[in-house]
């Protein structure tokens, strides 16, 4: 769920699946709710992870055949991204 689809029946679809929205209210919202404000930093961190991953062409176009070279690939995005973070 992101801010985007934060109506009321879509938030209470969420709901009803037993699933938890970690996203908060825009500020214009009337009636705000609570949200888990650490579990949202971890989403947005998972999310720019994802986006960073989609810098490797390799790895959105899927070039690889065999499931453990398209892993081992992953596995070196991953390695190299972090050398970049450090």
């Amino acid at each position: 769920m992101d801010r985007a689809y934060e109506e009321d029946e879509t938030r209470q679809l969420v709901l009803d699946l037993g699933l938890e929205p970690v996203v908060p209210p825009k500020s214009n919202r009337l009636e705000p709710w609570e949200y888990d404000r650490e579990m949202y930093k971890k989403r947005n961190e998972v999310e720019r992870l994802f986006r960073r991953l989609k810098g490797f062409r390799r790895i959105f176009s899927r070039f690889e055949k065999l499931d453990v070279m398209f892993i081992g690939f992953i596995h070196f995005a991953l390695a190299v991204d972090m050398a970049n973070l450090c």
